[in-house]
């Protein structure tokens, strides 16, 4: 037995009904249920769903972590009669191919380690803790006397398809004195089939419905209803719906139309996403309403299918749903441009966040790693992200590799990763583990696991709790350890996808993947030192400082003016610079002091040539960063408001209500929030509220307000409190007001303002 009792189970590997009746002869003075249901679960007391949560419990590495839920239910019990009911649906945990979305694409290898079920049934566990007035106790668990059936979702799949035949809907299911004469016994599971993870309360928050929008009829094409929500989300789609029994509604989500204005459910040349959500109408001439249970949608329209004119549709409304639904900092100016740039990275920052950090909500829901450091600072600014990335930093830990981890490769034999490895998604469910030719693994990629060290360096810095540093130290000193069995004759890692998502296709690998190993190694010493570690300080530092040197003496090079640069390793036949090359080893430290200015120039220089961010998500935050160090505000301003790629503002006058995922036009993605780390300079540039000490204990107040603003006002809600920057033009000049909780030491710098 489990810390939550028995396993039970419908026997089923679809969605299922649980309920039971019980009596409370004494007054309770306290009620508390510890609920998991795998892979997801609703639950209900007397009639009611007990919270605001969706999509319980959080995705996990089932067969090492898996989360229950804590309910406070006192107020749902009586004396007396008593009814407990719970819905259980697949989520990852035992995931339904109908309508399965992602596949690799051609140019890597077929993957021999395709997602494998972690059981063979979807799996129940309840424990109810009753405190009596009379101070005794009396817990209830899940067993033989709880009754399941199946339930009207027939299929429910991760990516967003889902099958509900209103037939079997059992209305009253969760009350007392239902007749459930039909229902039979739940199962209880063997030992050998309990799901094996660790069994952990869910602490991040439970993912909820932040926002309502309702759909707008816009016309008919192909035989098909077109609806618009107005918005791209993640969300729950909720409707009315009539017809006689039998008669189908299939509803396909898209995030944009195509040339003929249909759904397109096209992402590029990697293949269609392919969501169906399906209703069955369960008796004629009546209005029924439905509502997804165990997986979202992503998308902005619907294209609704009719299988006779006797189907009638009303009230189509999708119900945005996120885990970053406390919001911790506000922007606000007299130009809407910025204001529409804002709302498209943080709309794409909640769709992705639903327990883990997604890599899109159409085509792939993979947790890759990167932006859990790459976009840690933006989405801090924005929203609360302290128990989400220790979520993010549970996982990593879960999901690192031991020297016994093993895969297979393309014939069949053990391949093992490596003990150390941080894996590029956590949690993995589809293991692409082979080297993709001049790339690397894709579950191995340096920026990627660098997210157990530099995502918790942020964590530190934005929240000011050296605890997140003591339980993820050895994680990262393990993962560095890996690195350095990577590190070829010349010292450099020479694998990776090096500046990814860059336009011009300049990757820069050996300089962008060695810079991580270089900020991974020194940001290891800061936490030795931290944590009083004073051995491990030191080798760590001797290390970074070698990698500093030997990076400096094979990539620092003059060009033809005699100037420092750095030049891109891949290329020998020519100097070759990019903004990635020169804002990374700026913003580490790793530029020697006489030196400095000259790189600054050269960086300066790429700016003007390029006339816009001629970069991937790897490098972008740092450049941006970086830019904005160097006096050139004034660029970024410029290139985030241009009307073509790469621009945020393209992306706006292309009618997209969430950030793209690559410079381009129609992206692969229409909501990915990787190349929104400008969010961090609205905040550090524009606000100038920059972090001196951890916690924001100590800030710096550094504004700078553009040309076309007049007004811009910036709050931020930090642990320490709040800090607030309100700067207005008037007559040439800017004043600068500020309101900053007590506690907070700062000091205010007007250089940057005009």
């Amino acid at each position: 037995m489990n810390r939550l009792g028995n396993w039970i189970s419908g026997k089923s590997q679809t969605p299922f009904y649980a309920r039971r009746e019980f009596n409370i002869k004494k007054q309770v003075q306290k009620a508390t249920a510890y609920v998991c249901g795998l892979g997801q679960f609703i639950f209900h007391i007397n009639g009611q769903k007990v919270s605001d949560h969706e999509l319980d419990p959080g995705w996990t590495n089932y067969d090492k972590k898996i989360q229950y839920v804590k309910f406070d239910v006192t107020k749902l019990l009586h004396e007396g009669k008593n009814a407990l009911g719970v819905e259980v649906g697949n989520g990852w945990f035992l995931k339904e191919d109908e309508h399965y979305t992602f596949t690799f694409p051609a140019f890597m290898p077929p993957n021999p380690n395709p997602y494998r079920p972690f059981g063979k049934e979807l799996v129940l566990a309840i424990k109810l803790v009753l405190d009596y007035a009379d101070e005794t106790e009396e817990i209830l668990y899940a067993d033989e006397n709880f009754q399941v059936k199946e339930h009207p979702v027939k299929m429910s799949n991760v990516y967003g398809s889902e099958t509900y035949d209103a037939s079997l809907e059992q209305t009253g299911w969760d009350k007392t004195d239902f007749d459930a004469s039909e229902w039979e016994a739940a199962s209880v599971i063997s030992e050998e089939d309990t799901p094996k993870g660790e069994l952990v309360e869910q602490f991040q928050p439970a993912i909820k419905v932040i926002r309502s929008y309702p759909a707008k009829y816009i016309h008919s094409v192909c035989n098909r209803d077109i609806y618009d929500l107005g918005q791209n989300v993640s969300g729950m789609l909720k409707l009315s719906y009539r017809g006689k029994k039998g008669d189908v509604l299939r509803i396909y989500p898209a995030e944009k139309l195509d040339k003929d204005k249909n759904a397109d459910q096209v992402a590029k040349s990697w293949g269609t996403v392919g969501n169906c959500i399906t209703c069955v109408v369960g008796e004629d001439d009546v209005w029924q309403e439905y509502r997804m249970r165990f997986t979202y949608f992503a998308g902005r329209y619907f294209a609704v299918e009719k299988s006779s004119e006797a189907v009638e549709v009303n009230d189509i409304t999708g119900e945005a749903i996120s885990s970053a639904w406390k919001t911790n900092g506000t922007f606000q100016c007299d130009d809407s441009r910025y204001v529409q740039i804002y709302d498209l990275v943080e709309k794409a920052v909640e769709a992705n966040m639903v327990s883990v950090h997604t890599d899109c909500p159409t085509l792939e829901r993979f947790a890759w790693q990167e932006p859990n450091h790459l976009m840690a600072p933006s989405i801090m600014y924005m929203k609360d992200g302290r128990k989400l990335w220790e979520k993010f930093f549970m996982d990593m830990r879960t999901d690192q590799l031991t020297e016994n981890d093993y895969f297979m490769d393309l014939e069949g034999n053990r391949f093992y990763p490596g003990a150390g490895l941080i894996p590029s998604q956590a949690p993995c469910y589809v293991h692409n583990v082979l080297p993709v030719p001049g790339m690397g693994s894709f579950f191995d990629i340096i920026p990627w696991g660098s997210s157990g060290i530099l995502g918790v360096k942020w964590h530190y810095l934005f929240y000011g709790d050296k605890q997140v540093i003591a339980d993820n130290y050895e994680m990262g000193k393990k993962y560095l350890e890996h690195l350095k069995t990577k590190q070829n004759a010349e010292g450099f890692l020479n694998y990776g996808l090096g500046d990814w998502g860059n336009p011009d296709n300049q990757l820069a690998r050996e300089n962008v993947e060695t810079a991580f190993l270089y900020a991974d190694a020194i940001t290891l010493a800061e936490f030795a030192e931290i944590l009083g570690e004073k051995e491990d300080e030191v080798q760590l530092r001797q290390f970074a400082e070698e990698i500093k040197e030997n990076y400096n003496q094979r990539l620092l090079v003059q060009d033809e003016k005699g100037k420092w640069c750095y030049r891109s390793f891949e290329h020998t036949e020519k100097l070759v610079i990019t903004q990635a090359c020169e804002a990374l080893p700026l913003y580490w430290g790793m530029v020697p002091e006489d030196k400095v200015s000259d790189v600054a120039e050269a960086f300066r220089q790429t700016f003007l040539e390029k006339r816009a961010f001629a970069s991937g998500e790897v490098g972008l935050p740092y450049i941006i960063q970086t830019a904005s160090r160097y006096g050139m505000n004034d660029l970024i301003c410029s290139f985030i408001m241009k009307p073509e790629h790469p621009s945020y503002y393209a992306f706006v006058k292309e009618g997209l209500t969430t950030l793209g995922e690559y410079w381009e036009e129609n992206p692969r993605s229409h909501c990915h929030d990787m190349m929104g780390h400008i969010i961090e300079w609205y905040y550090n540039g524009l606000a100038g509220i920059k972090p001196l000490e951890p916690g924001f204990k100590k800030v710096l107040i550094k504004p700078y307000l553009p040309e076309s603003m007049n007004y811009m006002k910036c709050r931020y809600e930090s642990v320490s409190g709040m800090i607030q920057v309100i700067l207005t033009r008037k007559d040439g000049r800017v004043e600068v007001e500020t309101d900053i909780a007590e506690g907070i030491s700062f000091e205010i710098d007007c250089s940057n303002l005009k």
